[in-house]
């Protein structure tokens, strides 16, 4: 004989409250039967059901396209997914935006800046901006020339980096830095002055340093290699000729025995 579980068990296994579970009846997602004084009742089959809606959702589907699933309606199963990904990739953007703009708000604030409520919310409107367009040319780079590893494991890692890529927390201290190492060239790799530009170099690229896998160290390197190819797409705050010198004075510096600053165990100058 079927299990009959009435409203206020169902909503203890499933977690939905009884108003969800009338509303969802409401929508034809889900169809009780009644007890012969009109209460309801779920069998197995309608507690499943509830259960595959509850897990339909998590992964953000509409209840529109749940009923169609349900329905046996005409689908496309493949695009249906395909523009759910899309939308997710969206948010976790528009999530990475809103995490850089608070960092960036947060170490001027520490740094004794005064913020009231109407710079944040100009910081919140001109960051927004800025950092949507410098996403999009980022992303444009990194999906053409790194791994699918290193953008797995960037995308595990970014809350842990802090705004260390976050252009508008760090990208005027990379461009200050790119710029004093251009305007010295040509420079002797393995002079004094060089062994300086490559300790602030190590010292800036620190917080990617502590999290970094190998994937993306050697993305990394791959990327700024070829910088030559995208030059201009996207803005480090250096160009190509910043970064060849810098290899080869980080180089000389190892080959010296120097210490040049924080660098993972796998890494190769």
């Amino acid at each position: 004989m079927t299990q009959i579980i009435d409203i206020a068990e169902v909503a203890r296994r499933t977690g939905l409250s009884a108003r969800a579970l009338r509303f969802y009846e409401a929508r034809g997602l889900v169809r009780p039967l009644r007890t012969a004084s009109g209460r309801r009742a779920y069998g197995a089959g309608e507690l499943e059901r509830l259960h595959q809606l509850i897990a339909l959702k998590r992964a953000g589907l509409s209840l529109q396209q749940i009923k169609k699933l349900f329905d046996r309606q005409p689908i496309d199963l493949r695009e249906l997914i395909a523009l759910q990904l899309d939308a997710l990739d969206q948010q976790a953007c528009s999530l990475d935006e809103a995490r850089a703009t608070l960092r960036t708000t947060l170490s001027r604030i520490d740094r004794g800046e005064p913020i009231d409520a109407a710079t944040f919310c100009s910081l919140i409107r001109t960051g927004d901006l800025m950092m949507t367009d410098e996403t999009q040319k980022w992303q444009a780079v990194t999906d053409r020339y790194m791994s699918d590893q290193a953008k797995a494991d960037f995308a595990r890692t970014a809350a842990d980096m802090g705004d260390v890529f976050d252009p508008v927390a760090t990208g005027a201290k990379w461009k200050e830095l790119g710029d004093r190492i251009k305007a010295a060239l040509p420079l002797d790799p393995a002079s004094p002055t060089a062994l300086g530009f490559v300790r602030e170099w190590f010292a800036l690229l620190a917080p990617f340093t502590a999290v970094a896998t190998p994937a993306m160290w050697e993305g990394a390197r791959d990327l700024y290699g070829r910088m030559d190819e995208w030059q201009g797409q996207a803005d480090p705050g250096f160009d190509l000729t910043v970064w060849q010198f810098i290899q080869s004075a980080t180089a000389a510096a190892k080959a010296a025995g120097h210490d040049v600053g924080p660098m993972p165990s796998f890494a190769q100058p």
